[in-house]
């Protein structure tokens, strides 16, 4: 196959579902990784409340839970979420607060954060199999 005819398939790829739902955990994981950045950012912060987003499962419902219809490109939009569905919330799983309120403890924060990296690990080796196997339908060259 023709390089031209394989970047055709490439730029379609987030049309299949599979490609699509791993392109967005991929997203989802990088969003909760910021997250879980800025709460080691402020573990020493009074007062602070560690963080995390909303499950993938959530983010996904609220993804594909249909808007208000606009019937006119000048209506205004009635979506006041997070458009990509994700949104950050207190962390109820927080082991231990500090003395001065602070709910980050670096040792949880270290186990979420490798388990965002196996994650994004597994996603990525997941959407280039799914590649893989497209290319080799498509041109019959392993």
């Amino acid at each position: 196959m023709k390089p031209d005819k394989l970047r055709k398939l490439d730029m379609g790829l987030d049309s299949i579902s599979f490609f699509k739902n791993a392109s967005q955990r991929m997203q989802w994981l990088g969003n909760r990784q910021k997250v879980i950045s800025e709460n080691v950012a402020n573990s020493d912060t009074p007062g602070f409340k560690a963080k995390d987003i909303t499950s993938f499962s959530k983010m996904l419902e609220s993804t594909q839970q249909a808007g208000m219809t606009t019937t006119n490109v000048r209506h205004i939009s009635g979506n006041s979420q997070n458009i990509s569905g994700i949104n950050t919330e207190v962390d109820k799983e927080a082991w231990s607060e500090t003395m001065d309120g602070n709910t980050v403890v670096l040792e949880q924060q270290t186990i979420k954060s490798n388990e965002i990296s196996e994650g994004y690990q597994l996603a990525a080796r997941l959407y280039r199999k799914g590649y893989d196997l497209l290319n080799l339908a498509a041109t019959g060259i392993r």
